[in-house]
């Protein structure tokens, strides 16, 4: 059986696969697996312990030895995802509903999905698009794996008094030190880079199982369409952000919505962020959901979007070579 090539064909497949069939089996027989021993340590109590490695091993793909024209593509492509997507979480929480939804989606959801992107088709679409230096500004982006860049922003509107309740600093560290970690061991041994690299990938389908077996469909039926909402709204609003900040600076355009997708991992952002802080608990299985409805909605998404501003440049006179946009001669 071909099982890893499928996944690998499905849009986030490791992660939103196994989170899926947990979440169904969690709601047509909650006890399954709740029968004690390394069973329920392994597919239902597992969630936390395991994204925590996950964070030490992404933190360890962040380099910090970047410079030149890849540093600030990378760090423009950064704050225009986070920025982007930290506003319209404001704009979710200042008009949430009674029910605690914006258009029917979670507000910690929108900051989850929208500032988090998908490195593999980020690459995947610069390699085709994009140049070297394009390809190089991905490890600066790795720091939108995770909570960091969703509990910066949650730390900011709780102190405009938009978010009830904020992180207390011991909270904060102990979400963020696994990265630090990472990321120390990452720069000082580029075996361990690469050695926790593979780990990051290993721990991905078992991580989003166990965070499935803490999700009953009855519960978030409600959330399921604003999660492809959410999904339309991150490639539309933060890639043609970045689509029209990167044509500005004279870079190439194309690289700019490139980061208009959500990534798998992020699915896991609204259980570490409830583990800091137990005020979004009630939010985390509409949450989770949604970010995972996104993240395949962007995968599908994304190559389209691109395809067609790229047709549309070409109508307009101009050319790749080499990864730049370049104007034809006439």
């Amino acid at each position: 059986m071909k099982i890893k090539a499928t996944l690998d064909r499905i849009p986030g497949g490791l992660m939103v696969v196994p989170l899926l069939l947990a979440a169904t089996i969690n709601t047509l027989a909650p006890n399954l697996l709740r029968i004690g021993g390394f069973t329920e340590a392994l597919f239902v109590n597992s969630a936390s312990a395991l994204i925590a490695l996950f964070l030490l091993c992404t933190g360890a793909q962040i380099n910090v030895k970047m410079f030149g024209v890849s540093l600030a593509k990378g760090a423009t492509l950064l704050t225009t995802k986070w920025v982007v997507g930290a506003a319209v979480g404001l704009i979710a929480y200042m008009f949430v509903s009674d029910s605690g939804l914006w258009l029917g989606i979670a507000p910690i959801a929108v900051i989850a999905a929208m500032t988090n992107s998908n490195g593999g088709l980020y690459m995947a679409l610069v390699g085709q698009y994009g140049s070297e230096e394009d390809r190089a500004a991905y490890s600066l982006l790795a720091l939108n794996d995770g909570p960091f860049l969703t509990m910066v922003a949650l730390v900011f509107f709780g102190s405009m008094g938009f978010v009830e309740g904020l992180f207390s600093p011991i909270a904060f560290i102990a979400v963020l030190l696994p990265i630090l970690v990472g990321m120390i061991l990452g720069n000082l041994d580029e075996d361990m880079r690469l050695f926790l690299d593979k780990g990051s990938m290993l721990l991905i389908p078992f991580f989003a199982f166990a965070l499935g077996m803490s999700i009953d469909f009855n519960a978030i039926i409600q959330g399921g369409l604003g999660g492809i909402l959410l999904g339309l709204m991150t490639v539309f609003i933060t890639g043609t952000a970045g689509y029209f900040i990167f044509k500005a600076l004279k870079w190439n355009p194309i690289v700019g919505v490139a980061e208009g997708s959500t990534a798998g991992n992020a699915v896991a952002t609204p259980a570490a962020i409830a583990a800091a802080n137990v005020t979004f608990a009630p939010m985390v299985d509409i949450a989770t959901v949604q970010v995972a409805a996104s993240t395949v909605t962007t995968a599908i998404l994304l190559p389209l979007y691109i395809a067609f501003l790229v047709k549309r440049l070409e109508r307009r006179g101009f050319m790749f070579v080499n990864g730049s946009l370049l104007k034809k001669e006439v």
